[in-house]
C-alpha cells in the first residue's frame, strides 16, 4: 500500500483506517496477506465463452502477453495444447481479433510451421496466474513465465538441459485474419516483423502492428520459414501466408533465456523507441513493477465482510475493469490516427479500443469514479478520433472503425465524461462533435457508419427494420435493427438534450429532449411492447414479443426497459405502475426467484451464452439488461432490485465458469463491481445512481480530490447478507435520505453513505418522489 494513499483517505475522513490497515515502515513490509493482487482470479471467465485471458497485462496497458490454445478468442480453459504466447488480447469480446505475433518456446529440430501443430500440451497443475504474471510448465519440460510493461511482453523460458533450445516467432498466424507479414532476423539477438491483420467480427477493414523482440544472450542458430518451408540460416521471409522465424540456444549450461518484445501500431521505429523505455530491468523486477501498479489500482477499493469466494470474485472483476481501452501511443507520444496518418498526442496518452455498445452502460462510469485521469485522456482519445477521421467511432480496434453493434453508443459515453466532470475545457469542442453525429450521417466514402437510418429517424421519429437489407460498409448495419436502434437513438439524444442544457444551447436541449421520446413510435399498443417497423410505417415481425425481429441480441422483453431517461413514461404505456410490476415479476421469474434465487439464475434466466433470442426472460449476461433489475427503483418496489441484483450477482464465482457470457473489455465486471458496492448508474450518460443493498459491510473508496474534494466515499452496510437484505433506511452524511438515487453533484460532496438493512421489505423509496427522475 502506498503511503502517499494512506496520507489521503486519513485527510479525507472516509474511513476508520486502523480497522483496515496498518501502516508499515515501507513497500518491503508489505504482507503477503494484504496484497489485493492475491484476491483477483485471471482464470475467471476462461471458460463457457466468457473469452477473457490469464496472461500477463498492467492497468491499460497496450500488450497483453497471455497463452492462446486454439479457441476463437485466445485461451479457452478446456483445451489442453498452447499454440503460442501472442501480444494482443481483448477481455471478452466475442469476436476474434488481436493475438499477434504468438511466440512458443520448443526443443529439438524445428520441423513445423502450422502453430495448430506444434503446439505444445500442458496441465493446469502446471499453471499459475496472478495480475501481471502467467507462468506455465509445458509438456516438453520448457517453463514458460510471462510479464508485461504498458508496452513490452517480457518473456522468461527455463528449457531441459539441450544444445537445440528454441524460440519460435509466428508473424503469419494470429486470432485475427492475417493479410501479410514481415519477419526480419537483424543480429544474433534481435528479431522484427510487420504483421497486418483483419477480420473482427465482419470487419474487413486492415491495420498493421509492428514488432520488435530483443533476447538477453546471443542465440545460436536462427532461420525463418515461408507456410511450410523452413529455411536453416534465412534472415528474411514476408508476404502472405504463414511467415516465421526461429531462434535456437544453447541450454546445456545457462538454461534460462529472457526476451522483452515491444509492440507498435506506428511504425518498427516506435517498436524500438517502447522497447528503450523497458530495458535495463530483470524480469523479476518489471514482474514486481506490474504487480505493484495493480496493487495501487485496486487498492483505490477496500471492503469489509464477504467470505474468500466473494472478495474474489469482486477484486477480480474490478481487475477486469481496469484491462482497457488500451494505450495506443507509443513512448515518443505518437500514435496512428483513424486516418491512417501518424499523430503525436501532446499533454495526454492516446488510448484506443473502444467497445462503446458495451461499456458506456457501466465500465466507462467506473472508470470515470476510480480511474478520471485515465478516463479524461481516453475521452479526449475519442474526440481525436473524430479529428483525425473524420466521425466519432461506434467500435473500434486499433486505428480502425469495425461498424460492429448498433445504435449511437459514442454519445452517452461521452456525455458520461461530460457530466463526470472529465471534459473540463473541452465541453464545447466534445458537443459539436456530438451535434454532427446526432444530426447527420457520415459520408458514403469513409469507413465510418455512425447513425446509419438517421435520415429515416429524424423524418419519421424511428429507424425502420429492413429484413435482408444489403451492408453498405463492413460491420453491423443499423437497418437490420431498426426496432432497439430506435431505442438507442432516443436514448442518445436523452442525454445529449441535458448536456446541451448544461452548456446554455436551450434550442438543442429541446429539439433532442423531443427526440427523445421518439422511443414512443415503435411501442405497438395492440400488445404493449416495443415492436420494429418496417420502410412503410408497419409494425413487422411476429407480435409474439418474445420471437420478435428487429433487436439486436435481445427480444421485446429485454428491451423494454432500456428507456432509462423515461421510464415514467414506459410504465404509462404498459398501463400503470402495477401492470409494470406484473410484467417485470414475470421478466425476473420473481416468485420462483424468492424460492431459489440461484437457481431461477442460473436455470431460468441464463440459457448459454449467446442464447439471445426467442427468450422472454431476463437476460443478465448481456448488455440490454444491465440496468433492467433497477427498473424497480421507478415503480415503487426498491427491495425486489435488491432480490433480482442479488440474485444475480451469484453468477460471479470464482472458478473459469465464473462469468456467464462474454466481459466485453469489462461491462459485465463493471456491472458486479457496481451492485455489489450498491451504486449503479441507473441512467448511462447522465448522473443519476440507483442505490441497492450492498454486499459488503463496508467499501472504502479513493477517490481523485481534482473532481471529489472529500477525496474519499465510505459506503456501509452492517450485517448485509443472504437474509438482511433489505435497505430499512439510508444515510447522507448521517442525514436521512428517502429517494432511491443520487446524482454525481451529491456523490462529489458526499463522505458517508450509511445503509441499515433487515430481514423484511420496508417504506424505504416507496413513495411517489424517490424514483429515478425522467429527463425528457
Amino acid at each position: 500500500m502506498r503511503w502517499t494513499r494512506w496520507l489521503r483517505v486519513c485527510a479525507a475522513g472516509a474511513v476508520a483506517v486502523s480497522a483496515l490497515f496498518s501502516p508499515s515502515a515501507g513497500d518491503a513490509a508489505e504482507s503477503h496477506t494484504d496484497r489485493l493482487t492475491d484476491l483477483v482470479n485471471p482464470f475467471i471467465g476462461t471458460q463457457n465463452e466468457g473469452n477473457t485471458f490469464p496472461g500477463a497485462t498492467v492497468p491499460f496497458g497496450m500488450v497483453q502477453l497471455s497463452p492462446d490454445t486454439g479457441h476463437s478468442t485466445g485461451y479457452d480453459y478446456t483445451q489442453r495444447r498452447i499454440r503460442g504466447f501472442s501480444l494482443v488480447h481483448l477481455s471478452g469480446v466475442g469476436c476474434a481479433i488481436g493475438g499477434d505475433l504468438p511466440v512458443l518456446p520448443t526443443t529439438g529440430d524445428v520441423t513445423e510451421t502450422d502453430y495448430a501443430r506444434y503446439a505444445a500440451p500442458f496441465r493446469h497443475t502446471d499453471e499459475e496466474a496472478s495480475p501481471g504474471y502467467y507462468r506455465v510448465r509445458l509438456g516438453s519440460g520448457v517453463q514458460a513465465e510471462l510479464t508485461a510493461t504498458r508496452r513490452t511482453g517480457v518473456q522468461r523460458y527455463t528449457f531441459p538441459a539441450t544444445a537445440k533450445a528454441n524460440v519460435l516467432l509466428n508473424a503469419g498466424q494470429a486470432l485475427h485474419k492475417n493479410v501479410s507479414s514481415t519477419v526480419e532476423i537483424l543480429d544474433d539477438r534481435t528479431v522484427r516483423t510487420s504483421i497486418t491483420g483483419s477480420g473482427f467480427c465482419r470487419s474487413s477493414r486492415p491495420y498493421t502492428v509492428y514488432t520488435v523482440t530483443r533476447f538477453n544472450r546471443p542465440f545460436t542458430a536462427q532461420g525463418t520459414w515461408h507456410q511450410g518451408a523452413i529455411t536453416p540460416g534465412g534472415t528474411r521471409t514476408s508476404g502472405p501466408g504463414r511467415n516465421g522465424a526461429y531462434v535456437t540456444f544453447d541450454a546445456t549450461g545457462d538454461r534460462t533465456v529472457e526476451a522483452t518484445t515491444a509492440l507498435s501500431y506506428v511504425d518498427a521505429h516506435g517498436a524500438d523507441v517502447n522497447l528503450a523505455s523497458a530495458q535495463g530491468r530483470s524480469f523479476d523486477l518489471l514482474r514486481e513493477d506490474a504487480r505493484r501498479a495493480w496493487e495501487d489500482r485496486l487498492d483505490d477499493v477496500r471492503v469489509q465482510g464477504g467470505g474468500d469466494t466473494l472478495r474474489t470474485t469482486f477484486y477480480s472483476s474490478l481487475y477486469r475493469s481496469f484491462l482497457a481501452p488500451n494505450t495506443g501511443s507509443d513512448a515518443d507520444g505518437r500514435y496512428t490516427g483513424w486516418d491512417q496518418r501518424i499523430h503525436r498526442a501532446k499533454g495526454f496518452t492516446y488510448y484506443q479500443n473502444w467497445s462503446l455498445w458495451d461499456t458506456y452502460r457501466t465500465q466507462s462510469q467506473l472508470l470515470g469514479l476510480l480511474a478520471p485521469r485515465e478516463a479524461r485522456d481516453m475521452a479526449l482519445s475519442v474526440l481525436k478520433i473524430d479529428e483525425d477521421g473524420g466521425w466519432l467511432p461506434k467500435w473500434g480496434y486499433g486505428p480502425v472503425e469495425t461498424n460492429i453493434m448498433s445504435g449511437d453508443p459514442v454519445t452517452p459515453y461521452l456525455t458520461n465524461a461530460y457530466q463526470q466532470g472529465l471534459l473540463k475545457g473541452q465541453e464545447e469542442r466534445a458537443y459539436r462533435a456530438l451535434r454532427k453525429n446526432a444530426d447527420g450521417v457520415p459520408p458514403p466514402d469513409s469507413m465510418y457508419v455512425g447513425r446509419e437510418a438517421n435520415r429515416e429517424y429524424l423524418a419519421r421519429g424511428f429507424a425502420p427494420y429492413i429484413k435482408g437489407r444489403p451492408y453498405a460498409k463492413p460491420g453491423d448495419s443499423d437497418y437490420h435493427h431498426g426496432a432497439s436502434v430506435t431505442l438507442e437513438y432516443a436514448l442518445s439524444d436523452a442525454m445529449l438534450a441535458q448536456m446541451a442544457r448544461g452548456l446554455g444551447h436551450h434550442a438543442d436541449a429541446a429539439r433532442y429532449a423531443a427526440r427523445s421520446r421518439n422511443y414512443r413510435t415503435v411501442f405497438d399498443r395492440s400488445t404493449r411492447f416495443f415492436r420494429a417497423r418496417d420502410a412503410a410505417g408497419a409494425f413487422t415481425g411476429q407480435a409474439d414479443p418474445a420471437r420478435s425481429e428487429g433487436f439486436h441480441e435481445g427480444t421485446a422483453w429485454q428491451y423494454q426497459w432500456l428507456v432509462p431517461q423515461d421510464l415514467r413514461g414506459v410504465i404509462g404505456l404498459i398501463g400503470g405502475k402495477k401492470a409494470a410490476n406484473d410484467r417485470l415479476d414475470a421478466f425476473f421469474a420473481y416468485d420462483r426467484l424468492l424460492k431459489d434465487p440461484a437457481g431461477t439464475a442460473r436455470n431460468v434466466w441464463v440459457n448459454g451464452p449467446y442464447a439471445y433470442y426467442n427468450a422472454d426472460k431476463y437476460n443478465p449476461q448481456n448488455e440490454p439488461d444491465l440496468i433492467a433489475p433497477y427498473t424497480y427503483l421507478s415503480t415503487g418496489r426498491p427491495w425486489q432490485t435488491t432480490d433480482v441484483v442479488h440474485a444475480a450477482l451469484t453468477l460471479f464465482t470464482d472458478g473459469p465458469t465464473g462469468m456467464t457470457g462474454n466481459d466485453d473489455l469489462g461491462t459485465m465486471s463493471a456491472w458486479n463491481v457496481f451492485s455489489s458496492i450498491g451504486l449503479f448508474p441507473v441512467q448511462p450518460g447522465y448522473g443519476t445512481w440507483g442505490l441497492s443493498t450492498p454486499v459488503f459491510d463496508r467499501v472504502d473508496l479513493v477517490l481523485d480530490r481534482a473532481h471529489y474534494p472529500r477525496g474519499g466515499l465510505t459506503v456501509t452496510a452492517p450485517g448485509t447478507s443472504d437474509r438482511d437484505r433489505y435497505v430499512r433506511t439510508v444515510r447522507l452524511d448521517g442525514a436521512d435520505y428517502r429517494r432511491t438515487y443520487v446524482t454525481t453533484d451529491t456523490l462529489r460532496r458526499l463522505g458517508t453513505l450509511a445503509f441499515t438493512v433487515g430481514a423484511r421489505p420496508s417504506e424505504w423509496g416507496t413513495a411517489a418522489d424517490a424514483a429515478p427522475p425522467s429527463l425528457g
